[in-house]
């Protein structure tokens, strides 16, 4: 069983809805999963239509009642939401429990111990941390073998990143416990400079970290959260659905970290200090990254505020962002980064699925492109990267192919 914690300090419904559609991703492809509150504000429950007035029991009575002495029952707690799909929603009376706990030794540990009593009937758990620091969030993160942090590719997500890397952190070094660390881009948006930049930033310096798969704005997403059903069941067809299905299958194909299952007394000091390393080195990179967009974020008059000429290097970081296709008088022009790749073709249905017919070739480091006079029309392709083909993830508009994968659509004007 992996225990997975969505931690966001930014809170509200958007981690949320992460651990909703993922979940519900994780049981359509087979994962027995089970998705927990540590929300006082209970958004699981209502972003599944379990009404409140019927939850008698919630992940705060498990919590108060596993003494150690006998083995707490979560089956009283668990609501069936589908097929390989449960949960254990929280209640407004969870923001009690602090108090109500005050002084237990171990209290942080309880939900650990919860859940290891499931071990074996469940594949994945996924927790919904709160967004504030506090004995709710210590559980949750003591409890977890990965925590994933959902960052939107906007402004003030960047800020929020840090912070939450830095609680991440702390926690980490004050139980001498390891566990992995992941980032999940979210609501991005293609038609964004800002969106593109931070996005190509997170994937230069922290490619391992980053999961391949981000999430695209979509309003179906929030469509689906008004009403109480995840995409898979409100609009399995949509990007957003497809979004979190290529997330899911990316998480099954990680597996569970070796490092999770590791007993603390076993953990060197060396590993440790690593760890710590690595997390203070994405923060001060999130706060860098802050510092390029304060002009932006000041009082507003940004008319008046000077901005230095930039760059050959910032000129050239800029032209590597506009990836995707790009439909111009003479013609579409396609460019998507690769790094390290030795040969980047393009296939599609206007040179009959032949890559070798559209090799692209290196315009900077990590670049390539092609341009082709494609008349009027909607066209479907992907790029085949050193023998790999993949669809563009520079482009939102993306539609599945006979064999389970999405092609990336434009449409030339």
């Amino acid at each position: 069983m992996r225990i997975i914690v969505v931690a966001n300090q930014k809170g509200g419904c958007g981690k949320t809805t992460v651990v909703i559609n993922l979940a519900a991703c994780l049981a359509r492809e087979g994962q027995r999963t089970l998705a927990v509150d540590m929300d006082p504000q209970g958004h699981c429950a209502l972003g599944l239509a379990v009404p409140e007035e019927q939850i008698e029991a919630s992940i705060a009575d498990v919590l108060l009642s596993a003494d150690g002495k006998s083995q707490p029952d979560l089956s009283r707690v668990t609501w069936q939401i589908s097929s390989n799909f449960d949960l254990i929603p929280a209640r407004f009376d969870l923001s009690t429990l602090e108090q109500r706990l005050a002084g237990v030794p171990g209290r942080e540990r309880r939900l650990r111990q919860c859940l290891d009593t499931i071990e074996d009937k469940y594949d994945v758990v996924l927790v919904d941390s709160p967004p504030t620091v506090g004995f709710l969030t210590q559980s949750a993160l003591y409890a977890a073998d990965e925590v994933v942090i959902p960052m939107d590719t906007g402004y003030f997500s960047l800020q929020g990143l840090a912070k939450q890397l830095e609680t991440v952190r702390a926690m980490r070094a004050a139980w001498g416990k390891t566990f992995v660390v992941r980032i999940l881009a979210n609501l991005y948006d293609v038609r964004t400079k800002l969106g593109r930049e931070i996005l190509a930033e997170l994937r230069k310096r922290h490619g391992d970290a980053l999961y391949t798969s981000f999430v695209n704005f979509n309003t179906k997403l929030k469509e689906s959260s008004s009403l109480g059903q995840p995409i898979t069941e409100y609009d399995p067809a949509s990007s957003g659905c497809r979004d979190f299905v290529r997330l899911a299958r990316e998480i099954i194909s990680l597996g569970r970290p070796r490092t999770a299952s590791a007993p603390v007394t076993a953990l060197g000091t060396g590993t440790e200090e690593n760890l710590l390393k690595r997390a203070d080195a994405l923060a001060a990179d999130a706060n860098r990254l802050l510092a390029t967009t304060e002009t932006l974020l000041g009082s507003g008059r940004l008319a008046s505020v000077p901005r230095a000429a930039p760059t050959p290097e910032e000129t050239e970081r800029r032209i590597e962002m506009l990836y995707g296709p790009q439909c111009l008088k003479d013609g579409t022009i396609f460019i998507v980064r690769a790094d390290g790749a030795r040969t980047v073709r393009l296939a599609g249905d206007f040179n009959n699925w032949n890559p070798d017919r559209t090799p692209m070739r290196s315009v900077r480091k990590n670049t390539f492109q092609v341009q082709l006079p494609l008349p009027p029309g909607r066209y479907q392709y992907r790029y085949v990267i050193d023998g790999q083909w993949r669809n563009d993830p520079a482009n939102e508009k993306v539609m599945p192919n006979p064999f389970g994968e999405l092609n990336s659509v434009v449409e030339v004007g």
